[in-house]
C-alpha cells in the first residue's frame, strides 16, 4: 500500500503501544527490510497503522524519506509480486497509484525468514468515508473506478480468461446450517458476552429472512455482463484524497478477474452503506459516474446487485474470524452489516433502482 498522512481519519499509533507481537515482528525484520530496499538510517521510530484490516502496515522515517512498510499476509507472495508489478504501468496510464520500491536484487517483495514485505513512498492525504463525500466527488469516484477498469484492460497482469468467472450461489440449506452452528456455539458458552448475545439474536433473525426471501436467490453460477481485471477492494480505507482529488488508490492485493458489476455493487455497498442503511443518492451518483466510462447495462448491474445481496444474506465471514480465529477486529463490522442487510432486504427495489443508475 502507499503511505498516507495522519489527518483525522486514520488512527496512527506508536508501534510499542499497540501489540507486542506486531512490534516484535517488525523490529526483528526492520534492519533486513531497510537493507534490502536501501532505505538508509532510521530517523523516526515505526508507527503502526491501526486501520488495516487484513495486512500489517507501518510508517517509518529514514534518511531517504518517509515510507510505508507492509507485511503481506492476505495473499501469497507470488500474487503480491504480480500485483505490485502492475502498478508502474497503471501509473504511466494516469491512474493515481504509488509504485513500489525495488530491492537491490530487483524484487518488489523482501522475504525475511517467514515474512514478506513491500515498501512504498509515503503520500500525504486523508481517507474519507463515502457518506462524507460531496456528491460531485462521489460521481468522480465512480468515474475513477471506471478508469481503473479501463486501464487494467490495457495493462493486464495476465490475459483475461476466455471463460467468464463463476460464482457459487450458496444454498438456503447451507446458510441455515451455518446460522444454527453459530447459535450452538453461543449456547455452549459459559458466560456469553454482549456481542455473543447479539450474534444469537442476529442468527435467529437471519433464519427468518432466509425463510421469507430464500426463493430470490440468483439463478446460475455465471454472473451477467462483462468481466476483467479489477481492484478488488475499492473502499475508503484504500483511497487517499487531497485537495478534492483522488491522490492515490492503495492496496492492490485483491487484483483479479471479476465481473465489473460485482466490483461496482460491492464498492457502492462498502462506500455508501453506513450506519445500517444505504445513502441511495450517493449510490446513484457513484454508479452514474462509473457508467460515464464503462457501459454496463441495467440488467448486468441488477444481476450484480442481486448476487451481492444474496452473498450478504448467506455469508458469516466476520463470525468465522471471531469464533474460529479469536480475531474480534470485525465484530463491529458484523453488527453494521447485519443492520444494513435488514434495511436492504426491506427495500430491494429501491436499492436496485439506485444501483442501476
Amino acid at each position: 500500500m502507499c503511505g498516507d498522512g495522519t489527518r483525522i481519519l486514520r488512527r496512527v499509533t506508536d508501534l510499542a503501544a499497540v501489540d507486542d507481537a506486531r512490534e516484535t515482528s517488525l523490529s526483528r525484520d526492520l534492519a533486513a527490510i531497510t537493507n534490502a530496499f536501501d532505505l538508509g538510517e532510521l530517523t523516526e521510530p515505526p508507527q503502526y497503522l491501526a486501520d488495516g484490516l487484513m495486512n500489517r502496515n507501518w510508517r517509518i522515517g529514514t534518511t531517504r524519506g518517509r515510507f510505508a512498510v507492509k507485511q503481506i499476509i492476505d495473499v501469497p507472495l507470488e500474487a503480491a509480486r504480480r500485483n505490485l508489478g502492475t502498478l508502474s504501468a497503471l501509473a504511466a496510464d494516469g491512474i493515481p497509484v504509488c509504485t513500489p520500491l525495488v530491492s537491490g536484487s530487483g524484487d518488489t517483495v523482501a522475504e525475511v525468514e517467514d515474512h514478506g514485505y513491500c515498501v512504498i513512498e509515503w503520500v500525504d492525504g486523508e481517507h474519507v468515508r463515502g457518506s462524507d463525500l460531496p456528491l460531485d466527488h462521489v460521481s468522480d469516484l465512480g468515474e475513477r473506478l471506471g478508469l481503473i477498469h479501463r486501464a487494467l484492460v490495457a495493462n493486464a497482469p495476465a490475459p483475461v480468461p476466455a471463460v467468464p468467472p463463476s460464482a457459487e450461489v450458496a444454498s438456503v440449506a447451507k446458510a441455515l446450517e451455518a446460522a444454527d452452528r453459530y447459535l450452538a456455539t453461543v449456547a455452549a458458552l459459559d458466560s456469553p458476552s454482549a456481542f455473543d448475545r447479539s450474534v444469537a439474536e442476529a442468527m435467529e433473525q437471519r433464519k427468518q429472512l432466509l425463510g421469507k426471501y430464500g426463493d430470490l436467490y440468483p439463478k446460475g453460477d455465471v454472473p451477467a455482463g462483462p468481466y476483467g481485471w479489477t481492484h478488488g477492494d475499492f473502499q475508503y480505507r484504500n483511497i487517499l484524497w487531497q485537495g478534492g482529488q483522488v491522490a492515490a488508490v492503495l492496496d492492490w492485493d485483491r487484483l483479479r478477474v471479476r465481473p465489473y458489476a460485482e466490483e461496482v455493487a460491492r464498492t457502492a455497498q462498502v462506500q455508501f452503506g453506513v450506519e445500517g442503511r444505504f445513502d441511495l443518492e450517493r449510490v446513484s451518483a457513484f454508479v452514474g459516474g462509473y457508467r460515464r466510462v464503462v457501459d454496463l447495462s441495467v440488467e448486468d448491474l441488477a444481476d450484480g446487485v442481486r448476487r451481492l445481496w444474496w452473498k450478504r444474506m448467506t455469508d458469516f465471514w466476520q463470525l468465522s474470524f471471531h469464533y474460529k480465529h479469536g480475531d474480534h477486529g470485525f465484530d463491529d463490522l458484523f453488527l453494521d452489516d447485519e443492520a444494513l442487510l435488514h434495511w436492504w432486504t426491506d427495500r430491494l427495489d429501491e436499492v436496485r433502482a439506485a444501483m442501476t443508475g
